[in-house]
């Protein structure tokens, strides 16, 4: 059943030298097209291929998210009662309590997409329907055309222009019922300002509404007609806000609309309850992995709550279980397994973190990771990137040491910047370093980002891969009669964040990787019966593909 999934995992083996992994620069140069693509596009600030933005001739003229619909793929389950004539932007009453108001051109009565909410509702009747596995894999900042992108690469053809598509596991894999749909991802609002200290918000409602116009931005995520300064928040008729990671994961995991920022709670700050800990109430097991920060805004809002995505530290103690400001006198439950980045990224202080902020790992608490460990007493069996030590190797036995003894599991890994290395688009991990001209849009969003990523053999032989850290939240976590999973590839927004197509499509391979091999878990471990999977994006970024051969290209092509 496995043959459908043609997804590669990053070939870690094939950089690594003594010394920085782009060492290898010369050589991968003659083959690796994209990146030679990446690499003349940042530093003349123009590519026939494609841009980041409204403007053709500027290839960074856009760096943050945008409200694009994003894609959603389900397995073992239908998205039949969600779009369509079910759509709740068919629904004038529906839309209204949805957002707390009637958006502005939002109600379409031709609407065939359907919200991101929906998919918080969809988790839910899986359960009541008796799945007993249910694992969501969110690719954060990824939308339809970078998808395209990514699978006319991995595909070496262009494909399709419209639909579902082909080319990755998760467009590709059949053995279960399969669905796709499409979904906005508009915010209540951007612009609301809340006080971390007293978990209170100063000014709901905030400054920009959300909504959805589907006239300028597009009836589907292929539409040809929409708007990309609609779509950037930036029309000035219909200045709809696009969303951040907290307000959308709120959304996915809470079923709610909400401010930009806000981390499961509703737009006048009471806190809500996500889908892990309805489900945990019930009896099952949680779980988290992310190959970005343990405590970033879709990690955290998979569980916990708090007035301030920026609160990193409060919501490292929410999802372990231990008083945080948000939960002073009874913390939360935990999650049973928490598996992320953020190891040796440390900040002497934090004003965004109020005043409980402690000095050391900008992530967990110093005294969060002492309170948890299970060698000191606590809950969780601790394992963090060790020198010298096969990251994937190092976890995978603590986990099965886990389930000996029926502990917890927190894993702690990454690189200095907070996340795992990044996989370029031929899977090595030699990000582009060049130096773009001073002044140009690349220079200066460089510096915004600091994206200056080089990688010596340890950063990638101690670090665990994105599908071995799913594999071992699976192996654990089915210890338990029934599971629920959040798997987030998030360096995927990071690599759009700084306009950077070589470092995202092997993002977006990084997490296809994980879905293969979660997949081929299901069908090792009792098969798709009691399961359900989940695909899909927080919100989308804004590269146009304007030559979609161009990703088809071999080395002779050029």
């Amino acid at each position: 059943m496995l043959l459908a999934l043609t997804a590669s995992q990053p070939a870690a083996g094939q950089a690594v030298v003594d010394g920085p992994v782009a060492s290898e620069r010369d050589a991968a140069a003659v083959s690796d097209v994209v990146r030679a693509m990446q690499e003349a596009a940042e530093l003349t600030d123009t590519a026939p291929w494609g841009h980041w933005g409204d403007q053709p001739r500027r290839y960074a003229a856009w760096s943050n998210h945008s409200n694009r619909l994003v894609p959603v793929y389900t397995f073992g389950l239908s998205l039949e009662n969600l779009g369509g004539p079910e759509s709740v932007y068919r629904d004038a009453a529906r839309l209204e309590a949805l957002y707390g108001r009637l958006p502005e051109a939002t109600l379409n009565p031709r609407a065939d997409y359907f919200d991101q909410t929906d998919i918080h509702r969809l988790q839910l009747a899986a359960a009541d329907a008796g799945r007993r596995r249910i694992i969501i894999f969110v690719f954060d900042g990824l939308d339809w055309t970078t998808t395209r992108a990514a699978a006319i690469h991995a595909a070496g053809r262009v494909a399709y222009d419209s639909g579902r598509g082909e080319g990755l596991a998760m467009l590709d894999y059949r053995g279960v019922a399969t669905d796709f749909g499409f979904c906005v991802t508009s915010p209540a609002n951007d612009g609301t300002r809340a006080d971390v200290d007293a978990q209170a918000v100063r000014n709901p409602g905030g400054r920009r509404p959300g909504g959805y116009d589907a006239a300028l931005g597009g009836s589907t995520p292929w539409d040809p007609r929409a708007d990309a300064t609609y779509l950037t928040g930036q029309h000035r008729g219909r200045p709809h806000a696009y969303t951040d990671s907290a307000a959308s994961a709120t959304s996915l995991f809470s079923g709610i609309k909400t401010y930009n920022d806000a981390i499961n709670v509703d737009p006048a700050g009471r806190q809500v309850e996500p889908v892990a800990r309805t489900l945990q109430r019930r009896g099952w097991a949680t779980g988290v992995v992310t190959s970005v920060p343990l405590s970033h805004a879709t990690a955290a809002a998979a569980y916990a709550n708090n007035v301030s995505r920026d609160d990193y530290q409060d919501l490292s103690r929410d999802m372990l279980g231990l008083p945080s400001v948000a939960h002073r006198v009874e913390p939360l439950p935990g999650l049973d397994v928490v598996i992320g980045c953020g190891e040796g990224v440390e900040s002497e202080q934090d004003e965004q973190q109020g005043r409980n902020y402690e000095p050391g790992n900008k992530y967990i608490a110093g005294s969060t990771l002492a309170a948890v460990d299970a060698a000191a007493g606590g809950r969780y069996r601790v394992v963090r990137r060790t020198p010298g030590t096969d990251g994937g190797e190092l976890l995978a036995a603590a986990a099965a040491a886990a389930a000996v003894k029926g502990q917890r599991l927190l894993g702690l890994f990454g690189t200095s910047r907070g996340h795992l290395p990044y996989a370029t688009a031929d899977g090595r991990f030699d990000p582009v370093v060049v130096e773009p001209s001073e002044g140009s849009d690349t220079a200066r969003l460089r510096r915004k980002y600091e994206q200056r990523e080089e990688y010596l053999a340890a950063d990638i032989d101690e670090n665990p891969s994105l599908a071995e850290m799913a594999t071992a939240a699976v192996e654990l976590l089915d210890r338990h009669e029934r599971f629920w999973l959040l798997v987030e590839a998030g360096d995927v927004d990071w690599a759009s964040h700084a306009n950077n197509i070589d470092d995202c499509i092997g993002a977006i391979a990084t997490g296809d990787a994980a879905f293969a091999a979660v997949v081929a878990w299901i069908e090792n471990h009792g098969g798709w019966i009691d399961t359900a999977v989940i695909v899909t994006s927080d919100h989308g970024h804004m590269f146009v593909l304007a030559d979609p051969q161009a990703f088809a290209a071999t080395p002779d092509d050029r």
